[in-house]
């Protein structure tokens, strides 16, 4: 189920020294790290963005931050990025694969089973909405049998729900040769809120026949660095206090990054 790897596509490029996947265990058994997993889908983005999205967006969020703390001294590490998630809403699209979230939780509980014999604990970082159900009972269950395990998620303030302004941007900046500005279109521009009921029932494709929800045709790199450094900081923040509110969530910090919401 490995995503985007840390020097490829999405990846970190320079930034590669926190992936997991890079070391040898003698080396991961006597630093005990904290350990980040990118929780991302294979799911359509409209006709503009790749199936990849929210799993590259997950682990380049996951590898900076990783990358900073690393810079501090802390032992953090940014394993395989898990790159199939629980997207039936998109299902009507072609490209999609979802698991499930069923199947999800399972993935994530055995995941966090095996990581907690010799990490200090596991953040899961979710970059897919859709997501939200398995990673929060996985993370429920796991708590409940004394394991280190919390999870935090990829969203922004202001953000349009899905491949509108904000994705575009975060990938203009991070993956440019894979956005195809040309097939930009706007979707559907109502709010979520407004859509639910009709997108739990029917489906994505049912409320925005080209995938989209927002509108991609405003989106720059420059915004998109801006989002990127909003969301880094503030896991770099939550890392470093490591407080876990009860449903498992790694506690929000203020931030002094711009939000770039506007």
């Amino acid at each position: 189920m490995a995503g985007p790897t840390p020097g490829g596509p999405g990846g970190a490029g320079s930034r590669a020294a926190p992936s997991l996947g890079n070391q040898r265990w003698p080396r991961v058994d006597q630093e005990r790290p904290l350990v980040l997993v990118p929780v991302g889908s294979t799911e359509q983005h409209g006709p503009h963005l790749p199936l990849a999205t929210d799993a590259m967006i997950a682990h380049a969020v996951a590898a900076r931050a990783a990358a900073q703390l690393l810079g501090e001294g802390r032992a953090v590490r940014v394993a395989p990025t898990l790159g199939y998630g629980a997207s039936g809403e998109h299902q009507d699209f072609p490209g999609t694969i979802s698991i499930g979230t069923e199947v999800l939780r399972s993935v994530l509980v055995e995941l966090g089973r095996s990581a907690c014999l010799w990490a200090e604990g596991v953040v899961l970082v979710n970059g897919h909405g859709g997501n939200a159900r398995a990673v929060l009972g996985a993370v429920r269950q796991l708590r409940s049998e004394g394991r280190a395990v919390s999870w935090t998620s990829c969203d922004l303030p202001g953000a349009d729900a899905h491949a509108g302004r904000t994705e575009t941007s975060l990938l203009q900046h991070l993956a440019p040769w894979a956005v195809r500005t040309d097939l930009a279109e706007p979707g559907n521009t109502a709010s979520v809120r407004s859509l639910m009921p009709r997108l739990r029932a029917d489906g994505v494709r049912a409320v925005s026949p080209n995938g989209v929800l927002g509108d991609p045709t405003a989106s720059t790199p420059e915004l998109g660095r801006t989002l990127l450094s909003t969301l880094v900081a503030r896991l770099v923040g939550e890392l470093r206090v490591l407080d876990v509110g009860p449903d498992g969530r790694l506690t929000r910090v203020a931030s002094d990054a711009p939000t770039g919401s506007s």
